[in-house]
């Protein structure tokens, strides 16, 4: 899977309590950059990005965040208000509290009066996976279906875990095909986000992405940085072998022309020299005089 693919299933996240607008307009930039799915940020923030981005991209944001414990009115109130601000998606939290109650009808009404202010927009249930049962989950599976929203969610990221790979798998198992995945909290990685969705999230929720590919960009540009200049290192490696051996081929040259000399100087002492060696002598004694 290419980066592109998986920018595209990528909520860009800033949800940080000092979060500011400015931080929230660059986040806007670098997921129109890189084609992300949407940005998701703080309730407070939506008016001012929706104005900023227009509709170049997707503005998803929080509801019940990050505990879910907020009475369902208020819920469906932050929801509405969300909307009416420009929201395209909205991330609400399960009543946690009534879950553990097995309280399911109150789960399931709290569901459906967000769904009901969401109207047409995209609408994601976290159900907080670090603090459930796997019964609970499964059950939430169910009703999550049921109250027609589009997504099931793995975490906040505010608990006591993130997404795992074995979450994901048990959401995409016992959900219906028309609910979505969605993975989120504790995903530093590109391969942390391709490993999930490989496991069957649609949807990855993360604040850290765009920094691992820069990461991992620097990191590439460093290795090929290593490789020419080890390559340069053997180049002039090679060379400086080459100017050795071509001084030492010089050398013996030397002496050998240098021993053929005093073997020839030996020779006229011993008297013994030929014609062609005096020639040879009387040309280079020649050749030194002029």
């Amino acid at each position: 899977m290419d980066i592109e693919q998986i920018f595209s299933k990528c909520d860009h996240t800033l949800l940080r309590q000092d979060s500011t607008a400015s931080q929230i307009r660059d986040l806007c930039d670098q997921a129109i950059a890189n084609n992300c799915a949407s940005v998701c940020i703080p309730p407070c923030h939506v008016a001012g990005a929706k104005r900023y981005v227009g509709d170049n991209i997707s503005i998803c944001t929080v509801i019940g965040f990050p505990n879910g414990y907020a009475t369902t009115a208020v819920k469906a109130y932050e929801a509405a208000d969300a909307i009416k601000n420009g929201a395209d998606e909205i991330d609400m939290v399960v009543n946690i509290s009534m879950v553990k109650d097995n309280c399911w009808n109150d789960v399931r009404q709290d569901i459906r009066e967000v769904r009901a202010a969401c109207k047409d927009k995209v609408l994601k249930v976290i159900i907080e996976c670090c603090l459930l049962t796997e019964d609970e989950k499964i059950k939430l599976c169910g009703i999550v279906a049921e109250c027609n929203a589009d997504f099931i969610k793995t975490s906040t990221g505010f608990s006591t875990g993130g997404a795992t790979i074995e979450d994901v798998k048990l959401l995409r198992k016992y959900s219906p095909p028309q609910v979505k995945v969605k993975a989120a909290g504790g995903i530093h990685t590109i391969r942390e986000a391709e490993a999930l969705i490989e496991a069957g999230a649609d949807r990855i929720g993360s604040s850290h992405l765009l920094d691992d590919m820069l990461n991992t960009k620097n990191t590439l540009r460093c290795c090929d940085l290593n490789q020419d200049l080890k390559e340069t290192d053997v180049a002039q490696h090679l060379a400086a072998d080459s100017s050795i051996r071509a001084g030492l081929q010089d050398n013996d040259e030397f002496e050998e022309k240098n021993g053929k000399d005093v073997n020839i100087a030996q020779n006229i002492d011993d008297g013994s020299v030929d014609k062609a060696d005096n020639q040879d002598a009387e040309t280079h004694s020649d050749l030194e005089s002029q």
